[in-house]
């Protein structure tokens, strides 16, 4: 008889005391990650800035190489390497930053990942730097039905403009029905209160559309990801995403989001004047939290903050390594660690 295993899903003993039968698990690893604006160098794009952007970096073809590199070997590395391990990495991994389909052939092709097979859902945003959320999945194990953009227009003095779309995705994990939401929600350009209203505009966009779906489905696994930029203490997240750090607390229709725990800690994803933030986030529907069912279930929530990612020298010691430095290019990885959940299914 044929075993089937999901990618990034790996057998796992549990330790149960020597009365009771040794029970297995299955281990799927979500992941994001934001990859600090990862251009290509063919400006073959549907809007203009993101080629102009391009131009303003100086960005050459060797640059682009080596960031690619990088990014794929971190993605290779996430959730290999510590315990419970699982040499096949993340099942499914959102990508922020991303500013087109021909980056997005590149990390999947690249030898450091082309035998996990992943595929990938994009869609070109109208945000004016030109800068896209991805899902990378694997097409053997996870099996989409559905996807859309989501867009997020904001009013602004009258003016409309847009950031980047949230990317749904409704499909099969193991045979179980999933919606993934990724997001990368406005930055905090001229500061947290100016920018606050983009934000909830963008909470919004992702709550209405889940709201949708709970009507018909009250009981369907929602994974809602990315970089928020904002806390899991601050108003987007917590009261227009509707969200709960207490999983005993957890109300119909809220968001379990497990990073309340680890910001309280001191940790973050991201660092600016010795200040650590946290805006890298995955947050998981209510459905997800019963360890006591025959599908996967939330077991964890890890920032990946390894060393060879992390500044070792300077003034920026213990940030995450970043690429740029306004325009200045520093050959690091991303300014941002990535983030990921463990999910647990037992088996026969």
């Amino acid at each position: 008889m044929k075993l089937f295993l999901i990618p990034a899903l790996i057998i796992l003993p549990l330790i149960l005391p020597v009365d009771k039968p040794v029970k297995n698990y299955k281990l799927a690893v979500i992941a994001f990650y934001n990859c600090e604006n990862f251009l290509d160098t063919i400006q073959r794009t549907l809007y203009t800035k993101k080629g102009l952007f391009q131009a303003e970096k100086e960005l050459t073809p060797e640059m682009y190489l080596d960031k690619l590199n990088k990014i794929t070997g971190v993605i290779a590395k996430i959730g290999t390497d510590a315990p419970p391990a699982n040499m096949d990495g993340p099942a499914l991994i959102g990508l922020a930053e991303i500013n087109s389909k021909w980056v997005l052939n590149d990390i999947i092709n690249h030898p450091s990942l082309v035998k996990r097979h992943y595929s990938y859902i994009h869609y070109d945003s109208k945000d004016s730097r030109g800068i896209d959320v991805a899902l990378l999945y694997n097409p053997t194990y996870f099996k989409p039905d559905l996807s859309r953009a989501l867009q997020v227009k904001i009013e602004n003095n009258g003016r409309y403009y847009y950031s980047r779309d949230i990317l749904w995705v409704k499909g099969e994990l193991g045979g179980e029905p999933v919606h993934v939401y990724v997001n990368h929600w406005p930055s905090r350009l001229n500061g947290q209160e100016a920018s606050d209203a983009a934000r909830w505009k963008a909470a919004l966009v992702c709550r209405n559309h889940m709201d949708s779906i709970l009507q018909k489905e009250p009981l369907a696994k929602m994974i809602v990801m990315g970089d928020f930029n904002d806390e899991p203490f601050n108003y987007s997240i917590l009261h227009v995403l509707k969200t709960n750090g207490d999983p005993q607390k957890l109300k119909t229709g809220e968001l379990f989001n497990p990073w309340f725990r680890i910001i309280k800690k001191g940790n973050g994803t991201l660092a600016y004047q010795d200040n650590w933030a946290l805006f890298d986030q995955i947050m998981v529907s209510r459905s997800w939290l019963a360890a006591q069912q025959t599908g996967f279930f939330y077991s964890g929530a890890t920032i990946f903050n390894r060393e060879f990612i992390t500044e070792n020298l300077g003034k920026y010691k213990g940030y995450p390594m970043r690429t740029w430095n306004g325009n200045t290019y520093r050959g690091g990885y991303s300014d941002h660690f990535p983030v990921y959940i463990t999910l647990l299914k037992p088996t026969d």
